[in-house]
């Protein structure tokens, strides 16, 4: 059957992911062999006993300790890709993503607030953290664009940018502060800082989940409005986009899917900034298949990188978000150059 190139692009997006997961489900201090991965995961579908002659050990281990931990790795850098893809096309400019807008930076506030002080709402229990996260991640973008609105009434794209940044510098250094106030009893916040999906379980899996939900659904039927914003707002406006509205619309789903990654994982950088700008490479800016497929490859990037912090120096494991910035940085620095070149290609 005939594929078109966006369908074709699913399929190896799809194939991608698959592959990333079963690879880092198989890789590990203990090797498990592909074959008994892919029966110990379809086993519950699959009518009869796939599991009789595969290792009792090796069911323990892909169960309780790699599976959930790959889920987990999946959902935040789908979440943090699609996010990234949105403000990119919402604001009109490659170097938006939640880590740039300040976005993140409050998730953590609203995180390191949580875990220092043992807060729990009554009723909520463990979906506190990640409230609070997507709470402080919505205040922040919202007084981002306040105080844009007030430098700059035009609110240019370069100013949210600017005014994104120094909130996250002024977060990130109150952050710090608390760090060196309190000493030995925020290391553990610290490690958690640096962006970690190890030993979380299937409680965060469940946590993460609704928030994932809500969140991807509410960017993947905006497709067609980013793509009208990317013509500027005005022209959105004369193409029957309820601009304002669309506006809010994305930067909550933004902060709900920030603030949940957040809460569970840590901060980890340069997923947001860089997938969107992969996969507009190599399908176009058409934000209807940007934004899932942004996805889907997220996903699986982030599943890869959280195997080499787990590998690479094994049995010490590295923090996620210092892999993803040392692939990240030159991967942004190429894409940046490129565009440059191709610029002035044009021009000349």
């Amino acid at each position: 059957m005939y594929l078109n190139k966006k369908g074709a692009a699913y399929l190896y997006a799809a194939f991608f992911l698959l592959f990333a997961m079963i690879i880092a489900i198989s890789i590990g201090t203990v090797s498990i062999p592909v074959e008994d991965v892919i029966k110990i995961i379809i086993n519950p579908i699959i009518p009869g006993d796939l599991l009789t002659h595969v290792d009792p050990m090796y069911v323990n281990i892909v169960q309780n300790i790699r599976l959930p931990r790959v889920i987990l790795a999946g959902l935040v850098g789908a979440s943090l890709s699609i996010a990234g893809a949105a403000f990119q096309g919402l604001l009109r400019n490659p170097l938006a993503d939640p880590y740039t807008l300040g976005v993140s930076s409050g998730a953590s506030v609203g995180a390191v607030i949580t875990l220092f002080f043992h807060v729990t709402i009554p009723f909520i229990g463990n979906f506190t953290l990640p409230l609070l996260s997507i709470l402080f991640s919505f205040i922040t973008i919202f007084f981002v664009l306040i105080f844009a609105k007030k430098m700059d009434p035009t609110m240019r794209v370069e100013t949210i940018i600017l005014t994104g940044i120094i909130f996250s510098s002024f977060l990130s250094a109150f952050i710090s502060l608390m760090i060196a106030l309190t000493g030995d009893e925020l290391r553990q916040i610290i490690g958690w800082l640096l962006g970690s999906v190890s030993m979380r379980g299937w409680v965060y899996i469940k946590i993460i989940l609704p928030f994932f939900i809500i969140g991807t659904g509410l960017l993947l039927i905006q497709g067609k409005e980013l793509n009208a914003l990317a013509f500027g707002e005005e022209r959105a406006q004369h193409l029957g986009v309820n601009v304002q509205t669309r506006k809010i619309l994305i930067l909550l789903a933004g902060s709900i899917l920030t603030g949940a990654a957040v809460a569970v994982s840590g901060t980890i950088g340069f997923v947001g900034l860089v997938i969107p700008h992969l996969v507009r490479i190599l399908v176009g800016p058409d934000h209807k298949h940007l934004l899932g497929l942004s996805m889907i490859i997220g996903s699986g990037f982030l599943i890869l990188t959280d195997l080499a912090a787990r590998t690479i120096i094994s049995p010490t494991e590295l923090p996620i978000g210092v892999i993803t910035a040392l692939i990240g940085a030159p991967i942004f620095a190429l894409i940046l150059i490129n565009r440059r070149n191709g610029r002035n290609k044009k021009n000349a």
